[in-house]
């Protein structure tokens, strides 16, 4: 399983420790993932996807997963979140 948000495509980023005696290591910042299920109201059913704090902040920001994945752009997302993007604009079109 890869460290990168579903939604956001946030990864993880390198850096350096830094001693008391100013020596530099190699270090891994980690994006703050989180598995939670998000409610599709158009779908009408429950998603599990493995995302970034921060998205979640922005799908809540958005007015929900819907709204959010309307807006995101292809290559940010998983192919999981991709394939639901699509799901979601067929279930739209069905219904208008």
């Amino acid at each position: 399983m890869s460290r990168r948000c579903e939604l956001t495509g946030k990864g993880p980023m390198s850096g350096f420790n830094s001693s008391h005696a100013n020596n530099k290591t190699k270090r891994r910042y980690l994006p703050n993932l989180q598995d939670v299920t998000l409610q599709s109201e158009i779908l009408n059913r429950g998603v599990k996807l493995r995302i970034s704090a921060a998205a979640l902040r922005s799908v809540d920001h958005r007015g929900g997963l819907d709204a959010f994945l309307a807006k995101a752009k292809d290559e940010e997302l998983s192919a999981n979140a991709l394939k639901l993007k699509k799901e979601i604009s067929k279930a739209q079109a069905a219904a208008a």
